[in-house]
């Protein structure tokens, strides 16, 4: 059993950075990330967890020529999520890091293709693994198939072999989504960079399990116990298995679980053997951090004050990679995921357009510029090659937006040549169904004005005379009982209401 007092220690957390974690993310997460950098390329096996359980079973498929994402493939993953959690938990799927926080991210003072390589192959293997997850929601089962990862765009210089530059990368949309509805865990970010990979994944899961448990009250009663063999399985990505209690406490899970013990967020753990199986069993008992960011987190909700910190030149890396790549795809027919990278210049031209045509015309653009292209039999190599026909497009788009108003215009005037004669055919149906609900008397009176209205030329017989009866008794009828006939602004209100 190993227990500490860190009161002095725990109180280094109390200012506290946040990270939103999607709770189906978090368990995902456990058993894909292996924490053993040098098997993690080997385990190359479907892991499948909660197996038969339909309302919550996991299935994860490693890339087979890449295997499980190991200790790297974790920390970039973490920092990725704490960038996404800035914008707070209801927020864009996109996440960019400019060369300078590539080189922060991965510890690097310098950045040479060795360190851009490793970079690299760490977001394929999170890329390229498959997830599929299936839980109950109300009366019905769901079942989502995704990447975690599910675009990643890389700007290099030039060559395949160039240091990457800026990376975007897109969550999957089911994570979004379940951020969204709220479903997430909130993490101690401040805490979580005091540890290593293998420290942070066991403090996420303990952090989620004691914050399920947790009552409000009885702290010193809470506590969680879990098998050995399933921590490393679930929890470490399929950590090796140790068959002596010394060797777990003093070279593997030790040395991380003491880390918890000094910042407090553990109070104590045992290693012990297990009653009725083969095997060892980890007790946890919470310490003084959990308590203090539970009550931070959850209690006073300072999770909703987020300040969401997307600032235009965070969305200009993710526009600018996305319209160098969408480029490439509409040039050589490509998919996205077929192109390994952009050049830089290509990047660049792209900043330089979306000053003059919005992210969501610059595909219009690009169509335009290809085709105008062909008329000549120009064959564009580089983004550049389609700045000449910008002028055009614009124009195009100036005519464009013309020929709308003016068909809006029309429409509109249309609209309102409708309005009014729908609102002229309710006037006088009203004006008649008005006139046959008054007396006798009274109608003799406003057909005595009438005939009195009429002149003497107009009063012969037939259609039309009758007609031209009709409308000024009408006339007449409006003008004596005008408050008991909709106004034309009156009656459009009450369409609209309808």
């Amino acid at each position: 059993m190993a227990t500490g007092g860190a009161a002095g220690k725990s109180q280094s957390v109390l200012t506290t950075d946040k990270l939103y974690m999607e709770n189906t993310l978090l368990r995902v997460a456990g058993a894909l990330f292996c924490h053993d950098g040098k098997r993690a390329a080997t385990h190359t096996d479907r892991i499948a967890l909660n197996s038969g359980v339909a309302e919550k079973s996991i299935v994860i498929r490693p890339d087979p020529s890449l295997g499980q994402p190991g200790p790297l493939a974790h920390k970039i993953f973490i920092a990725l999520i704490k960038k996404h959690s800035g914008y707070g938990p209801t927020t864009r799927p996109e996440v960019s890091f400019t060369k300078r926080e590539l080189m922060r991210l991965v510890g690097r003072s310098d950045w040479g293709g060795r360190d851009s390589e490793q970079l690299d192959r760490a977001l394929k293997e999170i890329h390229y693994a498959f997830v599929r997850t299936g839980f109950k929601a109300k009366d019905w089962f769901v079942e989502h198939s995704f990447n975690i990862f599910s675009e990643v765009y890389l700007e290099r210089r030039e060559q395949p072999t160039d240091p990457i530059e800026a990376c975007t990368v897109t969550l999957a949309r089911p994570i979004i989504a379940s951020l969204q509805d709220g479903h997430f865990t909130c993490l101690n970010h401040t805490l979580m960079q005091e540890l290593g990979t293998m420290g942070q994944a066991l403090y996420m899961r303990l952090f989620f399990h004691f914050s399920n448990l947790y009552d409000g009250h009885h702290q010193k009663r809470l506590s969680f116990s879990k098998r050995y063999d399933d921590i490393c399985g679930e929890w470490l990505g399929g950590l090796k298995l140790h068959h002596y209690q010394s060797t777990i406490e003093r070279d593997q899970l030790g040395p991380h679980l003491r880390q918890l013990v000094d910042s407090g967020f553990l109070a104590s753990y045992g290693i012990t053997r297990a009653k009725n199986a083969e095997g060892f069993v980890i007790a946890f008992r919470p310490g003084s951090a959990f308590f203090t960011d539970y009550d931070r987190f959850y209690r006073r909700r300072q999770h909703s004050a987020t300040t969401i910190t997307f600032d235009r030149e965070e969305q200009g890396i993710a526009e600018s990679l996305k319209l160098a790549y969408l480029f490439i795809e509409k040039r050589r027919g490509q998919t996205q995921g077929a192109i390994p990278y952009v050049p830089s210049k290509d990047v660049q031209v792209a900043k330089e357009l979306l000053r003059h045509v919005t992210f969501t015309q610059a595909p219009d653009f690009v169509t335009y510029a290809l085709a105008q292209a062909k008329k000549t039999h120009f064959d564009v190599q580089t983004l550049g090659g389609l700045k000449q026909y910008l002028p055009g497009y614009l124009a195009q788009l100036e005519q464009r937006a013309e020929r709308t108003a003016t068909a809006a215009a029309r429409i509109a005037q249309e609209h309102a040549i409708e309005e009014r004669l729908a609102y002229d055919q309710f006037r006088r149906r009203k004006i008649r169904e008005l006139f046959a609900s008054l007396s006798a008397a009274e109608q003799g009176r406003i057909e005595a004005q009438t005939r009195a209205q009429v002149p003497q030329h107009r009063r012969r017989t037939g259609p039309l005379a009758g007609i031209m009866f009709e409308l000024e008794r009408d006339r007449i009828t409006a003008e004596r009982y005008t408050n008991r006939i909709s106004s034309f602004d009156q009656w459009k209100r009450n369409q609209a209401g309808h």
